[in-house]
């Protein structure tokens, strides 16, 4: 025996019947947002919940339950994911900004017990300090994102530019080609 269904679909209006046609048709949309288009009309016309889910490729009539009591409360916004789905970024922008600071510093010799940055010795000062889980994959990917690249010199060194010792001192020289090699 079939159960009740527990809140039937507003009536939807013209244009968001246009809108939901035009999104069940297009072929550059995403996939869910197509199955919940196809779904809504074939209520809105009289099909049971079970029957709309089963010609849209959802797996119960639940699902389109939820997406219709949804859909009468926030209208044509039913159709986009929740919030709250996906993995959330572990690092916020003040942790990633602290690591490319980090890395761009001088070590300090005594503290860290090396003259030059490297992974594992950059990990372990960022444990040290602010970050206490942070590793040299994630360091590694925040430099990278940050334009820094690891040089010859055992430095992290935004990418194009190189620091080279002179007899007047030390320079930073900069590559004027190097977007180009970027490409």
């Amino acid at each position: 025996m079939a159960r009740r269904q527990r809140e039937s679909l507003r009536p939807v209006t013209p244009r968001e019947r246009a809108t939901l046609a035009r999104i069940a048709r297009a072929t550059g949309e995403r996939v869910d947002r197509v199955q919940r288009a196809t779904v809504l009309p074939e209520v809105a016309g009289g099909g049971s919940f079970v029957q709309a889910a089963r010609r849209a490729g959802f797996r119960s009539g639940t699902a389109v339950a939820v997406l219709v009591r949804r859909f009468n409360r926030r209208g044509l916004a039913a159709l986009s994911i929740a919030a709250g789905r996906g993995r959330k970024p572990t690092y916020a922008a003040a942790a990633r900004a602290r690591i490319v600071a980090t890395a761009q510093q001088t070590p300090d010799r005594r503290a860290d017990g090396t003259a030059t940055w490297s992974l594992g010795t950059l990990e372990r000062s960022l444990r040290r300090e602010a970050l206490p889980r942070v590793g040299a994959t994630t360091i590694r990917r925040v430099l990278r994102d940050a334009g820094n690249s690891y040089q010859r010199t055992r430095t992290w060194c935004p990418t194009g530019t190189a620091q080279r010792v002179r007899k007047s001192g030390v320079v930073r020289v900069v590559d004027p080609q190097t977007e180009e090699k970027r490409g």
